[in-house]
């Protein structure tokens, strides 16, 4: 295993292999056996349609971009920071990387200089490949300054400018003696190449936390094939199946939860959005026939508000649209097939592995209810109290857990791998959840995300899944307010539903008291913005509605007496 990784216990690889888990197939190796079986089918296409790439071209072309990277420099074990938006050059140098042996540091494409250099130290990458400029932003200079400020990194990449397609003009300012080069140039004969091991590291997703900066999550060839094999065939994903990229494709939901690889594992289409916008989405679903995408709870309140507006555009072709990555709360779970059309799929999981599906013969219940079960008969859970003990089934503990293809350890971190692991080897998630008598997954918040009012704790997931069934209220958060008297009060950030005044503080209590909660759980205060700050993986930011809130009650004294509403915007 590569130096800073933590590997399987022997006996549990063993056990993963001879369970056909583990295949020992590398991700390079699968692409060929899929551009043999599917040939010239398409499999992916870009968010203008003008690139309908097949998987016999999208093979050749990895081939020749691992010969081209291997010219330049960039071989076996060397770490490559990849920000790249949704295009097919994604997929294609992702590949490329595989087949050399290199390994790919995913970026999202919201990562700036403070992020971009703790990654580039972290991993000791050698290559940084960015878009010129995407969304209005100059990557190529931030690259250029980033090889000035890190040694190590030897190569910068650039695709087109704002495309990121690699396929365009060339642009001019690029030089050689910037240490800069077109992606579209970085083209050789294929030749044989050492064939990686397949227990070793593919590739480094991100840890999603939003207080810290990011950990590297070392992800094998082995576990994450099968990942996105087993959640393929959960899906039913066959030839016929279209994917909607939403999603940056750098995070693990869309890379492979079916997702891309999952797509292609089956034969089917890849298409790229370029923003989770409804009115670019929409029109990509009606023209490529689309069958399933994966969202996050903020893009489906932007998807169903659009719906709710009339859009003009035929969805009828999308059948399934999976929602993840942040508690989907009952509500809105209970508004997406009716008003979008399509049959939800709850997704509970995490970059760092284990991941709970509901089904398709799952009853309504526990559709709208529950996360669902895990994927893989190899994963093993535990829900725990604060002293490591089993809690009883309905009863609400910490989410522990290991498998097949959930990590031992974090990229270089043993200090904090001494605190996110047991010693027996299970993840401490940080996710408080509960199991139903049938063994599926209901997420009840995280155990960082409360509120300590008083020393009364209030589970801030708790709170907004109530706040969201006002009618006035498309989203809700909750965050703590200093409070000299109590040490924290409850602070709830509205945002109002479209065409709707925001409810008084007044109201939201009242709300809360008739479904039952205490009275300690109630908002104290109310903030109204037009929308919420997010990270870069599109989740909302509580930290950033933490540091306004203590901002505010600094300045103004407001927290102090029994809550009130601020003017819209004042957090975004």
């Amino acid at each position: 295993m590569l130096d800073g990784c933590v590997p399987w216990p022997a006996e549990l690889a063993a056990r993963y292999r001879q369970e056909g888990y583990w295949r020992g197939e590398p991700l390079g190796r699968l692409l060929g056996q899929w551009a043999d079986s599917y040939g010239e089918r398409e499999a992916l296409i870009s968010a203008d349609g003008r690139r309908r790439i097949t998987y016999r071209a999208l093979d050749g072309w990895c081939d020749r971009l691992a010969a081209g990277f291997a010219e330049r420099g960039v071989g076996a074990g060397d770490r490559v920071l990849v920000q790249l938006p949704n295009t097919p050059e994604f997929v294609a140098v992702c590949f490329a990387l595989f087949r050399l042996g290199a390994l790919p540091v995913f970026a999202l494409p919201a990562y700036r200089s403070n992020e971009i250099g703790h990654l580039l130290r972290l991993s000791g990458a050698c290559a940084y490949i960015v878009p010129a400029s995407f969304n209005g932003f100059d990557h190529r200079e931030l690259a250029v300054r980033m090889r000035s400020e890190h040694p190590q990194l030897r190569h910068v990449f650039l695709t087109d400018t704002d495309t990121g397609t690699g396929t365009g003009p060339a642009d001019v300012s690029v030089s050689q003696a910037e240490g800069v080069t077109l992606l579209c140039e970085v083209d050789g004969d294929p030749r044989p190449l050492p064939e990686p091991d397949a227990s070793q590291v593919a590739f480094f997703l991100l840890s999603g936390g939003t207080t810290a900066l990011p950990k590297l999550i070392p992800r094998t060839h082995d576990d994450y094939a099968y990942q996105s094999r087993i959640t393929a065939r959960i899906c039913g994903l066959d030839q016929g199946s279209v994917y909607l990229a939403v999603l940056p494709a750098e995070f693990n939901f869309p890379f492979g939860c079916p997702g891309i690889l999952g797509t292609l594992h089956s034969g089917g289409r890849v298409v790229f959005a370029l923003s989770a916008q409804p009115e670019e989405c929409f029109a990509l679903i009606e023209r490529e026939r689309v069958t399933l995408t994966s969202l996050i709870p903020t893009i489906v309140h932007l998807w169903l508000a659009a719906a709710a507006t009339g859009h003009g555009r035929d969805l009828s072709s999308l059948q399934v649209v999976q929602v993840g990555s942040a508690k989907l709360h009952r509500e809105v779970a209970a508004r997406i097939g009716p008003e979008l059309g399509v049959r939800l799929q709850q997704v509970f999981g995490m970059a760092e592995g284990l991941l709970t599906f509901t089904r398709d013969d799952d009853a309504p219940e526990v559709v709208l209810g529950t996360q669902g079960r895990p994927v893989s008969p190899g994963d093993e859970i535990r829900v725990v109290d604060g002293q490591d003990r089993p809690v009883a089934v309905g009863e609400i503990g910490e989410l522990l857990t290991r498998g097949p293809y959930t990590l031992r350890g974090y990229y270089r971190a043993p200090e904090h791998n001494a605190r996110a692991f047991t010693a027996d080897g299970f993840y401490r998630s940080g996710d408080l959840v509960r199991l139903t008598e049938s063994g599926e997954i209901v997420v009840e918040g995280r155990v960082k995300d409360v509120v300590i009012r008083g020393g009364d704790k209030v589970s801030a997931t708790e709170v907004e899944g109530h706040l969201g069934a006002h009618e006035d209220v498309q989203q809700a958060a909750v965050v703590a307010m200093p409070d000299p008297v109590l040490g924290e009060k409850v602070c709830a950030y509205i945002v109002p539903a479209p065409g709707r005044s925001a409810p008084s503080l007044a109201q939201l209590r009242r709300l809360l008291r008739a479904r039952g909660l205490a009275a300690y759980k109630l908002p104290d205060h109310v903030e109204v913005v037009d929308a919420f700050p997010l990270t870069g993986l599109n989740k909302v930011d509580k930290k950033a509605l933490a540091a306004d809130i203590t901002a505010k009650h600094t300045t103004t004294g407001t927290g102090t007496g029994s809550g009130g509403v601020s003017g819209r915007g004042e957090a975004a």
